[in-house]
């Protein structure tokens, strides 16, 4: 009997933490459980009444909530105090930045997943529709990646004038001043469709709109910065950029080494207060044609000028580069990429303290400003880049690998292509969702700071992954340079995606959950907070109520992770379209597991957690996949759930599953505290891996919707440029698709005509063409039509050349190329 009770008891316990119950519900079960012991078990009143007194002492000291304090709550304040690391500045303005969005549901353990579908579906304006459709179309149009890229070096003068007379550069900037005012959807639209394209304007057009002087001028300037500078950016007049890293300071931007002295000076024939600095700044973008300097320093006041203290802080400052002492430079060469990137360094340069962002308000205040402007610069430009060229690679690799035949088989029907399409498949599905709704965030009034560092780190990385199968597939196509050659370029640069904006390694092993850990736990941030109170009573309250608010948030998530764990999930209560209901349930399971196993891990490694990068990484990779899931499931459903696609979002989800499955797995093995990995694993995983990646019946169905001229298709690379004729290398490919299986209906005739004995042929397939048109086996139009697809066929799959001596080549005149001569060879016929 006494057993009995014990496992009903463990149940009603486990009840009440899964609904996080209040603590009195607490006290009255305890109290039930005694009293009914007490009436089934032969107990000794006195020990009876021993355990209920306990029990009602207890209840007493955690319910009754001065007492709380004084007793529980006051004392380990007070111990907190003492265990919390030291948090510097820059790594505090840094936690401080940013909003919590869709990251706070999914820390909490029990995701609101009905808020998350009823979020409206992100949609451009009319006018911005018109911008893409219009001025947009007509740049890519214009660029011409080979001759950008090989023998300008740079975009051509008409392009620069084409992108600052249509607004371009300044996309951001309200219309009050001059810019175009757009969305943040708008703006990653336009940056992944020139991605799709060419990435010299992409970046030159990215750059600008991102973090830079426009972006901080809009938040932090003075009224006269703004008034004056922001038409001009707007329409190119002057052209900016931002040096923050150097020689000395990558990923550590926090410790450059530049530096300004508060002084005296002349400017402009005054005596007027200011700055002497000096810097040397390299890697910036823009640098060689900006007119417009945004810099990055640490500011002292030696002589106290403007205060009391010495070391005022980061400070930006927006100079001309034409002004005096300020050197430019050469330009860098990051991989062959033409855009403009270079150095830049100035010693003992004096500028007025009035070119300080914001003026004298802002002194000392610059990592804050880049923090809070970085969030919003990085939802949309990395992914909104590595998007737009992952479609380019996706959408010509289908077409190719339907095109290209061995073996008399088209290549996408080998079964290893079909692995490498799948991935590419199921990645980019993943990626455009996250794009689409990272920059929804930005619009929503967001400013998504952990999110934006999981789509940038996710996003370069799997377009790293789409970009690699695509050299794959498409073989010695892709390895030859030259005009006809869509995919070198972006293979060939790739790595610069990796390394900007905060490089990956450092991405994912110290900023997603280190940042995430605090930024987005509903507890730990206000914990931190309360022990920063200098009114004793008011630490007290918040303390406690953080503290015991933290504790029913563990017991929650153990119990939502332990029954979720045993039961697969099948009873949670979840909405969505029925094709979805099972991945909603597994990634509430697992939030609720993510949750407690943060928790375990702050616990036992506390401040040393952010040393351990390998556990910081493998839970940052868990909250990743979360949110990847997410916007995966929730593009399906804003889609209006298409059967079609529903191939991409299974993959795309059950590959998201299946690495949180193996990121908890690294978890457990390598945790410090052995007795804790072993609770964590029966709790979450009771049953053990049960979780595999997409299987093979899955891929070939991705695989089969890529290669085929599709609306499924078409919405997976959907606004990506595509300029559909011959002379286009894309083009060729997208009309060779489309007319791919009239060409084989064509060929299986003749083939059949063949084995039935009626065409007898000579040597090659022109002569088996004939030869069946000869026998009646087919129309003389279908003879055009196989000639000119084989023209088509032939020109997509044939790679360019050059002259021997490739140095005289602009010089000479190169003989005519093997794609000419396909092309012309259709024409002839």
């Amino acid at each position: 009997m006494v057993f009995l009770s014990l496992i009903g008891l463990i149940a009603a316990l486990i009840a009440l933490a899964y609904f996080r119950a209040p603590g009195w519900t607490w006290a009255v079960a305890g109290a039930l459980w005694l009293a009914t012991l007490k009436l089934h078990v032969a107990l000794a009143p006195a020990w009876g009444a021993a355990l209920l007194t306990v029990w009602i002492v207890a209840s007493a000291l955690l319910l009754i909530v001065p007492l709380r304090r004084a007793l529980l709550s006051d004392a380990l304040l007070a111990w907190f105090r003492r265990v919390l690391p030291q948090v510097s500045q820059t790594e505090q303005e840094a936690l401080d930045a940013g909003t919590v969005w869709w990251d706070g549901e999914l820390f909490s353990g029990r995701p609101d997943w009905a808020k998350w579908l009823s979020l409206p579906r992100p949609k451009l304006t009319a006018e911005e529709q018109a911008f893409l459709d219009g001025p947009v179309e007509e740049l890519c149009r214009r660029c011409d990646d080979w001759k950008i890229n090989h023998e300008l070096h740079d975009l051509p003068p008409e392009l620069w004038q084409f992108i600052k007379d249509h607004g371009f550069l300044g996309m951001i900037i309200p219309k009050q001043y001059g810019g175009l005012g757009f969305s943040a959807l708008a703006h990653s639209e336009v940056v992944m469709k020139l991605a799709s394209r060419n990435p010299t304007a992409c970046v030159s057009v990215m750059v600008p709109n991102s973090l830079g002087p426009a972006e901080l001028l809009l938040h932090y300037g003075t009224e006269e910065q703004k008034n004056f500078y922001l038409p001009r950016l707007a329409r190119g007049i002057d052209m900016p950029c931002f040096a923050l890293t150097g020689p000395e300071a990558g990923s550590d931007a926090g410790g450059i080494p530049d530096f300004g002295i508060v002084c005296r000076g002349q400017h402009e024939g005054k005596e007027v207060l200011g700055m002497r600095v000096t810097w040397d700044k390299r890697y910036i973008t823009l640098g060689p044609v900006a007119t417009l300097l945004g810099l990055a320093f640490k500011l002292y006041d030696p002589e106290r000028l403007l205060g009391a203290q010495e070391d005022l802080g980061i400070t930006l400052a927006l100079i001309p580069t034409s002004h005096r002492g300020v050197n430019i430079g050469r330009r860098h060469l990051p991989l062959n990429a033409a855009f403009m990137n270079g150095p830049n360094w100035g010693r003992d340069v004096f500028i007025p303290m009035e070119w300080v962002v914001g003026g004298h308000a802002y002194v000392g205040q610059g990592w804050r400003m880049l923090m809070e402007c970085l969030a919003a610069g990085r939802a949309i430009s990395l992914p909104s880049s590595t998007t737009g060229g992952a479609k380019t690679a996706v959408r010509t690799t289908g077409a190719y690998s339907r095109v290209r035949s061995q073996f008399r088989v088209p290549i996408g029907r080998f079964e290893g292509v079909e692995e490498a399409l799948a991935r590419m498949g199921g990645n980019l599905y993943t990626m455009e969702a996250a794009r689409v709704l990272t920059a929804a965030a930005v619009d929503l009034g967001e400013k998504p700071a952990v999110l934006s560092a999981i789509v940038k780190y996710h996003c370069t990385e799997r377009a790293r992954q789409v970009i690699n199968d695509a050299m794959d597939v498409h073989g010695g196509k892709a390895i030859c340079l030259g005009p006809n050659n869509y995919l070198g370029h972006g293979y060939q640069q790739m790595p610069i995606s990796i390394t900007v904006e905060g490089a990956n390694i450092l991405t994912r092993s110290m900023i997603i959950f280190g940042q995430g850990a605090i930024r987005c736990h509903p507890y730990v941030l206000r914990e931190i907070a309360a022990t920063k109170e200098t009114d004793p009573a008011a630490a007290s309250r918040a303390f406690d109520a953080a503290l015991w608010g933290h504790l029913s948030h563990i017991l929650g998530n153990a119990a939502r992770a332990l029954w979720l764990g045993v039961s697969g999930a099948s009873f949670a209560s979840v909405p969505g379209a029925p094709e979805t209901r099972r991945h909603f349930r597994r990634l509430t399971r697992f939030s609720a597991g993510f949750a407690l196993a943060a928790d375990t891990a702050m616990l036992f490694l506390g401040g040393d957690l952010k040393r351990r990068e390998k556990i910081s990484a493998r839970l940052g990779d868990i909250l990743s996949q979360l949110y990847l899931a997410s916007c995966a499931l929730k593009r399906w459903h804003d889609d209006g759930c298409q059967q079609l696609d529903l191939p991409f979002v299974q993959w795309a989800v059950q590959d998201a599953e299946h690495r949180i499955q193996e990121a908890f797995y690294g978890l457990f093995h390598n945790f410090p505290a052995r007795a804790a990995s072993w609770l964590l694993r029966a709790l979450i995983f009771p049953y053990g891996r049960t979780l595999r990646a997409p299987d093979d019946r899955l891929g070939q169905r991705v695989a089969r919707l890529m290669t085929e001229h599709s609306p499924a298709r078409d919405r997976l690379t959907a606004g990506m440029f595509i300029h559909r004729h011959e002379s286009d290398p894309v083009g060729r490919l997208e009309l060779a698709l489309e007319r791919v299986a009239e060409a084989e209906q064509i060929e299986a005739k003749v083939r059949a005509a063949v084995k039935r004995g009626e065409v007898v042929h000579g040597f090659g397939a022109e002569a088996r063409v004939a030869a069946a048109l000869e026998a009646g086996a087919i129309t003389a139009d279908e003879v055009q039509t196989l000639r000119s697809y084989d023209a088509l066929r032939r020109a997509c799959i044939m790679v360019d050349d050059f002259p021997h001596d490739l140095g005289r080549e602009a010089a000479e005149p190169a003989a005519v190329s093997a794609v000419d001569q396909a092309l012309m060879a259709r024409k002839t016929a």
